[in-house]
């Protein structure tokens, strides 16, 4: 029992000074006006009903907001899981989404349990912006057609190529161009609204132009699709027993998984970044994945979205304030209230002010200023995360990151293995080979290409002394260029190991040398003894 008491007791000690609890209270407010709109937005653009996003607000607020691990991220429903939500739903039902969220909750807890946090730290920072904006250009492409009140094409390839036809309907249907234009100044309000004068600013940006568009859709009497309204208790749907028993599925296992992985990998790494925007507590990975699995695994039962620590809100949260978790678990009880007390509010949302909000917020999540410098710093990083944004927005989430993984682990291969050769000559007469960096057989091509292009009448000096490592297709390569060598009639190659695990020594190879003394495998360095 001294866990949770001294846990609490470090979260909510402070609360009985009157400025912390002013504190927290004004950020929770904050931060439920950020998320209110998101959420609805986030859950109608998933295909499901928007109380659904608001009941995940609300457990990222009331239970993960209790739990240890991060005292100011704020969690509830990400747009960065909005892709793979709408392809789930589309493929196996709302029925079975419940039933999907509760596996990923229960292996996020499993994998905090297990101490594997910090390892998804060491995702490829490329992949993550990559998946960011694959889900960011699918979510900008996805959302125009729910802006213009038109259905939405179910594959990336298409959503893109019928952006053109959408216009020039859009341009010449009243409805579609009423739709458009109230998203698009949607869109202008969230662009400028840092601009206007500092006492606007106190109404975070997303609830003011959705309550501005809401504002001008009414006096207009604009005829526009509106957010559909059932109630909380309709809207919440446990996943039934027929549903638990279809997790057995590789289908249903693989969109678990890709779950688990992206919303634990996106909580992650926004806890990473909140860290750095206040000097408090800092995150702890493994409890705060088991929180994020708690959370999920409730969503589950309720049958509704999946969850991620949030960078949007949990930034508004640092930005206003709060210094204790009672800021995240005030948010969720005005959402639980909002929801209770006022449902009806939502109806009067127009859908296409929300799909412009996801179209802003998928338009941030394409890191558009990173890639030029990163083009110049590194062009494999920046091809990693091209190739896998676009695979995002070709095949599907999940597919797209495999590859991307796949890439940056290929990626690294390569770097791990650079090796540079450099030929000089050493009293005007012998060449001196040097190998610098890490023999590999994926470099193997291009040093027997340098070495067999050196002259036969000369002697050779063959350095190892910048050489980390020596894999075995390297040695025996050696090895066996040497043997060709001394066999032509050629000086004998000398060769030099120092630098090559702790010994320093130098020999001459021979045709016996090559068979009776080969060359240290790995790390293993020459024995002293071996010396001429």
């Amino acid at each position: 029992m001294s866990f949770p008491h001294s846990y609490l007791r470090s979260t909510f000690g402070a609360l009985h000074r009157p400025r912390v609890l002013r504190q927290d209270l004004l950020a929770s407010l904050v931060v439920f006006l950020v998320a209110l709109p998101l959420c609805v937005g986030v859950a109608v653009a998933s295909g499901v009903p928007a109380e659904l996003g608001l009941v995940t607000g609300i457990v990222g607020g009331l239970v993960v907001g209790f739990l240890p691990g991060s005292s100011l991220q704020v969690s509830g429903p990400a747009a960065g899981l909005t892709v793979l939500v709408f392809e789930a739903v589309e493929k196996f039902g709302l029925g079975m989404l419940g039933a999907i969220v509760l596996l990923s909750g229960v292996l996020q807890i499993v994998l905090g349990l297990l101490r594997c946090g910090r390892w998804f730290r060491a995702i490829s920072g490329s992949v993550v912006q990559g998946m960011l904006a694959g889900i960011g250009l699918v979510l900008i492409f996805g959302q125009l057609y729910t802006m213009a009140g038109a259905p939405q094409p179910r594959s990336g390839p298409d959503k893109l190529l019928g952006v053109p036809g959408l216009a020039i309907d859009a341009v010449g249907e009243r409805g579609m161009a009423t739709g458009v234009t109230i998203g698009l100044g949607t869109i202008a309000v969230l662009v400028l609204w840092p601009r206007v004068p500092a006492r606007l600013r106190v109404v975070p940006a997303p609830l003011a132009a959705v309550a501005l568009a809401t504002g001008v859709t009414a006096v207009l009497e604009a005829d526009v699709a509106h957010v559909t309204v059932r109630g909380l208790y309709d809207a919440v749907q446990p996943p039934g027993l027929d549903d638990l028993a279809a997790l057995g599925g590789a289908a249903v296992l693989g969109t678990a998984l890709a779950f688990t992985l992206i919303a634990s990998a996106e909580s992650l790494f926004s806890a990473a970044a909140v860290d750095r925007m206040h000097n408090g507590p800092r995150t702890h990975y493994d409890k705060e994945l088991v929180a994020q699995g708690i959370g999920n695994s409730l969503c589950g039962v309720l049958g509704a979205l999946p969850m991620t620590a949030v960078i949007v809100r949990s930034s508004a949260n640092v930005a206003a304030g709060a210094t204790t978790s009672l800021s995240r678990i005030l948010h969720g009880a005005w959402l639980l209230l909002f929801t209770v007390l006022l449902p009806a509010a939502i109806g009067v949302i127009p859908l296409a002010a929300l799909a412009g909000v996801l179209v802003h917020a998928g338009c941030k999540l394409v890191p558009v200023r990173q890639i030029g410098p990163l083009l110049r710093r590194d062009r494999g990083e920046a091809l990693v995360l091209g190739a896998t944004a676009v695979a995002i927005v070709t095949t599907n989430l999940f597919e797209g990151v495999i590859l991307g993984v796949v890439l940056a682990v290929a990626k690294s291969a390569w770097d791990t293995s650079h090796i540079r050769v450099d030929v000089r000559e050493k009293d005007g007469e012998r060449l001196v080979v040097t190998l610098h960096g890490t023999a590999t057989f994926l470099r193997l091509p291009r040093v027997l290409e340098t070495l067999e292009a050196l002259p036969k009448d000369r002697p050779i000096e063959l350095d190892l002394a910048g050489l980390a490592h020596l894999d075995l297709a390297c040695q025996n390569a050696l090895e066996g260029w040497a043997l060709r060598h001394n066999e032509a009639g050629c000086d004998p190659v000398r060769l030099t190991l120092s630098g090559v695990g702790h010994h320093t020594a130098s020999r001459e190879l021979r045709p016996a040398d090559v068979v009776a003394a080969p060359l240290p495998e790995g790390d293993a360095g020459a024995a002293p003894g071996d010396r001429p």
